[in-house]
């Protein structure tokens, strides 16, 4: 697939909907270098999928069934927020572990919302069966081409923001994110693959294959908690190349703290994870190497407006 000319389309169609996050240059964390940092958790629902949403809804047909979506949270928000902006039913099944806090952030948005028990594999059945009884329209949260060119905007749009960079960390759950970047950049920088121990899905899936199934828990199960890395995402890597890290939940807790200590960055584990992996010392950069970090979502659990 050329991915390069299918993102610039999908970038055209999604910007009158969706958020121009800004990009932060900052000399912290007590690294002793500066780092680039691009703030996609301020995107419209608190994370980047708003991207992916929009461009699978805009380039294609939504049958009078509607939409359907499974998630760990910030997918299905993004959806009911895309759907609600478009004129659209969706129903989105989340499970239990999204947590309070996201399950009402998808209700808000005004979407039919079905809270399954376990994890996320849990929901995207339910919301399979539900697209072959009705004809819905399913969005899926990682693994679809108008998913991936969306997310593929966001990098297309930090370099249009000038971003100098050789390595950018990206947090990986089912590869949407990082599979979008990969399809950009094809192989123009580094980048690097960041997980938590408790959910390297893609770690695994490098070393034993594509179909491998990881059990996923820890601080971010519930953003980056996908069982079986997306096949998209998987090609990309195999064949551009990405270097692949894990971290343990603690560092994260650390990113997450800093974030917010340091740069008033308010985000959930899954959105400090990229920068855990520099803090921790698991991707230790080169001297005179030019690092980016992408953080990637806001929806902190429990809310801590909430009360």
């Amino acid at each position: 697939m050329e991915w390069k000319p299918a993102i610039e389309t999908a970038m055209q169609r999604i910007r009158p909907h969706v958020t121009r996050t800004p990009v932060l240059a900052f000399n912290g964390f007590g690294l002793g270098y500066p780092i680039q940092m691009k703030l996609e958790q301020m995107q419209h629902t608190g994370s980047f999928k708003a991207r992916g949403a929009f461009n699978t809804l805009l380039k294609g047909d939504v049958p009078a069934a509607g939409l359907v979506a499974a998630s760990g949270g910030n997918h299905g928000a993004a959806v009911a927020y895309a759907a609600a902006q478009l004129g659209h039913k969706a129903r989105i099944y989340v499970p239990e572990i999204a947590g309070p806090s996201k399950i009402a952030l998808i209700r808000d948005q005004g979407a039919d919302l079905v809270v399954v028990p376990g994890a996320y594999a849990n929901a995207l059945e339910q919301a399979q069966a539900y697209e072959r009884d009705t004809g819905a329209m399913q969005i899926h949260a990682y693994d679809a081409p108008g998913t991936l060119e969306g997310q593929g905007t966001v990098m297309l749009e930090w370099e249009e923001q000038g971003l100098d960079a050789d390595t950018v960390l990206i947090a990986v759950g089912g590869g949407g994110l990082i599979g979008g970047a990969l399809a950009w950049l094809n192989g123009r920088r580094k980048v690097v693959a960041v997980e938590p121990e408790q959910a390297a899905t893609l770690h695994n899936a490098l070393a034993h294959g594509p179909d491998t199934a990881t059990d996923v828990s820890g601080v971010a199960a519930n953003a980056l908690g996908a069982r079986v890395i997306g096949r998209m995402c998987y090609d990309l890597a195999q064949s551009v190349g990405v270097q692949s890290v894990l971290v343990p939940d603690q560092a994260i807790v650390t990113a997450q703290r800093a974030l917010w200590r340091e740069a008033r960055q308010l985000v959930e584990p899954a959105g400090a994870a990229a920068l855990s992996a520099l803090i921790s010392g698991a991707y230790r950069p080169e001297p005179g190497e030019r690092v980016a970090v992408l953080v990637c979502g806001a929806n902190i659990a429990p809310d801590p407006f909430t009360g």
